[in-house]
């Protein structure tokens, strides 16, 4: 598999974007490349990653959300991966507004499956593509921030670069 690598500039390092075939397969941040790497290879055997600006424009949305355009990430095409159950539980995730949160238990729910919030908290700590699947959102039953492979400090940014209200938004005023 070839797919085009963009590094871009955020408030919170460099991010690392990979896209082919008109889709991302991968966003992470430069610190976590093993990862990124890791569930790339996991997908596709063997990845060629080769160097390219801003592939199928997809560097430049992403620039555009971080600017402050919360709803520039909305309609990029992706591939993910995954199975059948990562793949509901990042559909689910994908509807969490920006500026929202729900926890771990409350996507279990949505899914029928009242007592999978374990899985579904493993199935977001898989997610490939950081912010287009918005997996900082979901946070812990009593509010907390908890699970992000990024660190919840780029957690924290997220949520408050949106504008995080209720448990999430409250915690963040504690810090």
């Amino acid at each position: 598999m070839d797919l085009s690598l963009d590094e871009v500039e955020s408030p919170m390092g460099v991010m690392l974007l990979a896209a082919g075939g008109g889709a991302i397969h991968a966003l992470d941040f430069a610190d976590c490349a093993p990862r990124l790497r890791r569930l790339l290879e996991a997908r596709y055997g063997a990845v060629a990653l080769h160097s390219a600006a801003d592939p199928c424009g997809f560097s430049g949305r992403l620039r555009a959300y971080l600017g402050g355009d919360l709803g520039a990430l909305k309609d990029v095409p992706f591939e993910p991966g995954g199975t059948v159950f990562q793949r509901r539980v990042w559909a689910e995730v994908r509807r969490i507004a920006p500026g929202s949160t729900r926890s771990y238990g409350e996507i279990a729910v949505s899914l029928g499956q009242p007592s999978a919030s374990r899985a579904v908290g493993l199935a977001n700590g898989r997610n490939p593509v950081c912010l287009v699947i918005p997996c900082h959102r979901v946070i812990g039953a009593g509010g907390e921030l908890t699970g992000y492979a990024g660190g919840l400090e780029r957690k924290r940014w997220l949520l408050a670069h949106e504008g995080a209200s209720g448990e999430a938004g409250e915690q963040l005023l504690r810090l």
